[in-house]
């Protein structure tokens, strides 16, 4: 290794040697001492350098860059850049750490980001999916691996959690985050960000966390991915900001913008968002990485003139790195010489930068996730087993008419596996799959055989196609709606068997970035194929296989046993079938509401009442008059193969004000035969304020488990805090008046008490 220059040396003489363990945690003075002494090294150049991400390759996530790999191995070399995304090995990445420590003049380190969204190799649900378990400690595990088998392949930033309430089941992004509801959303936030963080970011089996997309991007207009969002100052800071807000406490390292315009500001150049929420009235002190090519991105907005421009407003609006624009190292220097950008405030976004670099620990050991020999160590099996196990917990049980499951059959009995996802092995992987092996996954066909075993015959037909041809995230679904060759086939095997499973639903890149569609149902020829089959078998097991809420209101009331299984990552199949033959119970719930109709969308249980909110005798009401207005299946529905009672509430008192609390008990009874999870939720409604409120909000939940017979008091503990709402003054404070505590299974089916706050 070259020696590093004398202003380098002397540098880390101050702070540490590079063989100091990165396990002695620093102050958070030392840290900002650290960080001064590097920016006084620095020329105006390399402070712009830090302010650049590269990628690393030419696929996955955006457009190809303008910059030449040949010009962009220059510009590392002389320490003009600060991070690289999608670089994929330890070898990759200690080749680009060597060219910047062993070239540039202060041989600042890179960090290595990647879109780790639902694990590295070893595939867990899709984040829609894995928030239907409603088990916090399950997604830190599973995020915690992610960021194991990341780190050990050279990877130590991703860009993840999506915490964006989405409300449209068309926009197919739906599937990278946890749904309609700021509270369960802020609660999968602060779990995922614990288990890529850790306790200590210097840790080398971690990775630091992005908080995206800031924000509103999951109320693009109409679903459409990137388009524009309609959002009023209320809706903004009840609704969406929330989860942000628990993300900023949690300590996430790094916040992403959005694409989207807000109130005709793209989010990339907002300084109300970027400097005075996030930095200003937050105080939070990590860095802002733009979405992919979204700084120059304004420019087709029509909010900046050219490059140079929409560096100057996002670098004035807070947006600290530039990834992939090319604008910030094509105009910043400029643009403070020329007397048009304040370098100060450059100063302030490097040093944001360097804080999670020190904080990493990459200033005491640049390759401290170069370790080749800890992909070798991983307990890849032991992975897989956490990957099952939070799998099963995704999945929820629909509908269950007649309990035709749990299945028990006989050595005699015959089960039809049908269906174009039933042996496919590659679409339970999902999309945004980082290093997750194609056709890896294990197919709902084998997890049925390996259930069974020998005893049972299981026969299998595919029936449809869902699609031709290639499929990628770059390349636009075929969706195959003419050929229906392999329904003879089908409906002769559904005849002949006692029990057949409809293995149904999306293909791996149907949903996710770019994925919107106006029609959320069965693609292509699965409804015909479905009806069909029914025709001549009536017991039917269907099992969706989904990144997105689908239209299945034809489904719901004609097939008897209806089983959301998402898109469940690596052991998919075997995960299905554990709660296919009663080996797990189900305990999901739906972290977002299923339409009707793709009519209704956006649809959401926590909606306002308007002035007319129903009058069943009148036309005149806020209502369809072709369909109900309510969700086929609303949020935090999920069945069991056990039945829970509810009692009545009991609450400590009628009153209560800001200096106390009030508790919340309910008995909640097995009334079944078997053990079962039971997902307890609150929530709170606020009569009368001075903005208009949900008619129901999400304010706690409790995963309780209970034996047949048995019967648990549940206590929810009611605080000032959970009264709080963004009001009529613009500030977060609770208000007197009456509430209405409602406990139960899910949104809708709720027992309701009232109180009073003072």
């Amino acid at each position: 290794m070259k020696k590093f220059s004398i202003l380098i040396i002397c540098l880390f003489g101050y702070f540490s040697t590079q063989a100091q363990s990165s396990k002695i945690p620093s102050s958070v003075e030392n840290v900002e001492k650290k960080v001064d002494s590097v920016l006084a090294l620095m020329t105006l150049e390399e402070k712009v350098g830090q302010l650049v991400q590269y990628n690393g390759s030419w696929d996955l996530t955006g457009p190809a860059s303008e910059l030449g790999n040949k010009q962009k191995e220059e510009n590392l070399k002389k320490g003009m850049v600060g991070s690289m995304l999608n670089v994929l090995s330890v070898e990759a990445t200690t080749e680009a750490q060597k060219m910047v420590m062993e070239n540039s003049r202060l041989g600042i380190p890179l960090m290595f980001g990647y879109d780790v969204i639902h694990g590295y190799k070893t595939m867990f649900p899709v984040p829609l999916g894995e928030t239907a378990s409603w088990d916090l400690k399950a997604m830190e595990r599973s995020a915690q691996i992610a960021a194991l088998e990341s780190v050990a392949h050279g990877v130590n930033w991703t860009f993840s959690p999506m915490i964006d309430i989405s409300r449209d089941a068309r926009w197919g992004r739906i599937m990278e985050g946890s749904g309609e509801d700021p509270f369960l959303t802020s609660q999968v936030a602060v779990a995922k960000i614990k288990g890529y963080q850790g306790e200590d970011l210097a840790d080398p089996k971690t990775i630091a966390a992005t908080a995206k997309h800031f924000a509103g991007y999951g109320l693009a207009e109409a679903g459409r991915d990137y388009n524009t969002v309609h959002l009023g100052e209320n809706e903004l800071h009840n609704t969406v900001l929330p989860p942000f807000k628990a993300a900023a406490n949690a300590g996430v390292a790094t916040f992403m913008n959005s694409f989207n315009d807000l109130d005709g500001t793209p989010a990339t150049g907002s300084k109300y968002l970027q400097r005075d929420i996030l930095k200003g009235a937050w105080e939070w002190k990590g860095f802002v990485v733009s979405d992919w090519g979204s700084i120059t991105e304004m420019v087709n907005h029509g909010f900046a003139r050219d490059k140079k421009h929409a560096a100057e407003i996002a670098l004035k609006a807070g947006s600290d790195m530039d990834m992939e624009g090319g604008a910030y190292e094509a105009g910043l220097v400029e643009l403070v010489k020329e007397g048009d950008l304040d370098e100060r405030l450059i100063d302030d976004a490097v040093k944001r930068v360097l804080r999670v670099k020190f904080k990493m620990g990459l200033f005491e050991d640049p390759y401290r996730y170069s370790d080749p020999e800890m992909a070798k160590n991983l307990n890849m099996e032991e992975h897989l087993k956490v990957a099952r196990d939070v799998a099963r917990k995704s999945i929820v049980l629909l509908k269950n008419e007649n309990d035709l499951l749990p299945l028990k059959p006989s050595g005699k009995t015959t089960i039809a596996v049908i269906g174009p996802l039933a042996d496919d092995k590659d679409t339970p992987i999902g999309n945004w799959r980082a290093q997750g092996e194609t056709n890896s996954a294990v197919s709902v066909l084998e997890g049925v055989e390996n259930a069974v075993g020998k005893e049972v015959k299981v026969t299998y037909a595919k029936g449809a196609a869902l699609g031709v041809g290639e499929r990628s995230f770059l390349m636009p679904l075929k969706i195959n709606k003419n050929d229906r060759s392999g329904f003879a086939e089908a409906i002769k095997k559904a005849k002949s068997a006692d029990l057949v499973i409809m293995v149904l639903g999306e293909d791996a890149f149907q949903s996710g970035e770019g994925r919107s569609q106006v029609n959320i149902g069965l693609e292509g020829l699965q409804q015909e194929l479905l009806e069909a089959v029914s025709k001549v078998n009536e017991n039917i097991v269907l099992v969706l296989i989904n990144g997105r809420p689908l239209e299945i209101t034809w489904s719901s009331e004609n097939i008897p046993a209806i089983v959301e299984a998402w898109q469940l990552g690596s052991e998919s199949g075997n995960a299905i079938a554990d709660v296919l033959f009663g080996k797990y119970n189900p305990s999901g719930k739906l972290p977002v509401s299923f339409p009707r109709a793709v009519g209704q969308e956006p649809l959401y249980y926590n909606q306002k009442n308007t002035g007319r909110p129903f009058n069943p005798e009148h036309v005149t009401y806020s209502a369809y008059t072709d369909v109900e207005k309510d969700a086929l299946y609303p949020f935090g529905f999920g069945l069991s193969y056990t039945t829970f009672e509810y009692g009545d509430l009991e609450l400590s008192s009628e009153e209560m004000d800001a200096d106390s609390e009030l508790t919340v008990t309910v008995p909640v009874k097995n009334t079944g035969k078997v053990i079962g999870k039971e997902v307890v939720q609150l929530y709170l409604r606020d009569l009368v304020a001075s903005t208009t409120r949900p008619v129901k909000e999400l304010k706690a939940f409790e995963l309780v488990e209970l034996q047949p017979g048995e019967t648990k008091e549940v206590k929810f503990t009611i605080t000032e805090e959970m009264l709080q709402f963004y009001n009529a003054d613009k500030e977060w404070a609770s208000e007197e008046g009456e509430f209405q505590v409602m406990v139960g299974g899910n949104s809708r089916d709720l027992k309701v008490e009232s109180f009073r706050f003072n």
